[in-house]
């Protein structure tokens, strides 16, 4: 967010929630999931939105339709009655989509595999511009419904914590994911860090930013602080394959460490050097997840103490970096 834009944001909700906090909190909630514009941006975003759209361009399409109207967009490579075969569901990070995850999905399609990727609500091909946990999980319970159960589920970011959220079957009133394997790559392991943050930013007090918390309660039927590693590992019980760069200054790697330290079924994967968004198409990346897919549990989680001596480096980014991350 621009500092003018920055600027002016603060003083609205200075003076809406001296009058209101919990207007304020509401519309708080709905700025935060206000969804980046689906045209890439700069020559580099351009070229491999196009890429991947090129690979995709034989790919069968799908409109998903979801709870309250919205709507959300897949893609399945290898589809239809051709015998035996296993099925892959591949989601994408915030203000991200099907194409830039093309690399991976090719992966996949590759080993004659039906592979499903989507674009969530406000992202890619999906439409709109409003996106939250919930119409995430909805989407994925859509597709499952759609195409059938995955045996494993791959997402990026955001999209991982959200397949996690869905396995773990966390929202009440919607299908969890069932699939034998879950991959994560530079995936959140819980959300509290991004709402604390992004009200600093807007300048929300504690008032307003217990309302805009509270909204994640109403639309999801759970508590911000339930939407934790804690919870999610556990309550699933499959094999975790967690992949996550050291040197990702977007979502920190004390969050792959926390997944790690949640549970026995968990591996972790460094990949450093790949950062936050390289990572999904990286050789040793694309490498491992075929492996663990394959059936190669490797290594189990990491203790506790690792968490500690990560636990205050998970660091808060302006609003188009945390968008471009999630």
């Amino acid at each position: 967010m621009a500092n003018f834009a920055l600027e002016v944001t603060r003083l609205g909700f200075s003076t809406l929630q001296a009058v209101s906090p919990d207007l304020a909190g509401r519309v708080a909630f709905r700025l935060f999931c206000r969804t980046p514009s689906p045209r890439p941006k700069g020559a580099r975003a351009k070229a491999a939105h196009a890429a991947g759209a090129t690979r995709l361009a034989d790919a069968e399409r799908f409109t998903l339709k979801l709870a309250g109207g919205a709507k959300a967009h897949a893609y399945r490579l290898n589809g239809g009655a051709r015998g035996k075969r296993k099925r892959f569901l591949v989601t994408h990070g915030w203000g991200s989509s099907a194409e830039y995850m093309v690399a991976l999905i090719s992966m996949l399609s590759a080993t004659g595999a039906e592979v499903v990727a989507l674009d969530f609500p406000g992202h890619g091909r999906a439409g709109g511009r409003f996106l939250h946990m919930g119409l995430a999980v909805g989407a994925i319970a859509a597709a499952e419904a759609r195409f059938g159960t995955f045996d494993a589920v791959v997402g990026h970011s955001f999209g991982g914590a959200a397949l996690m959220v869905s396995a773990a079957g966390l929202l009440p009133g919607v299908a969890p994911v069932t699939c034998e394997r879950l991959v994560l790559i530079g995936a959140p392991s819980e959300m509290h860090w991004l709402f604390a943050g992004f009200g600093r930013m807007i300048g929300l007090r504690p008032a307003a930013q217990a309302a805009l918390e509270d909204r994640v309660h109403r639309v999801t039927g759970r508590r911000l602080d339930e939407f934790d590693a804690g919870n999610t590992v556990g309550a699933i019980g499959r094999p975790v394959l967690v992949i996550h760069a050291e040197d990702d200054k977007e979502v920190s790697p004390a969050h792959a460490r926390r997944y790690g330290a949640a549970g026995r079924s968990v591996r972790l994967f460094w990949a450093n050097g790949f950062g936050h968004r390289r990572i999904v198409a990286a050789a040793p990346v694309l490498g491992a997840i075929a492996a663990f897919l394959e059936g190669d549990r490797g290594e189990e989680g990491v203790s506790d103490e690792n968490i500690k001596k990560d636990a205050e480096i998970i660091p808060f980014f302006e609003l188009p970096a945390r968008r471009a991350a999630l």
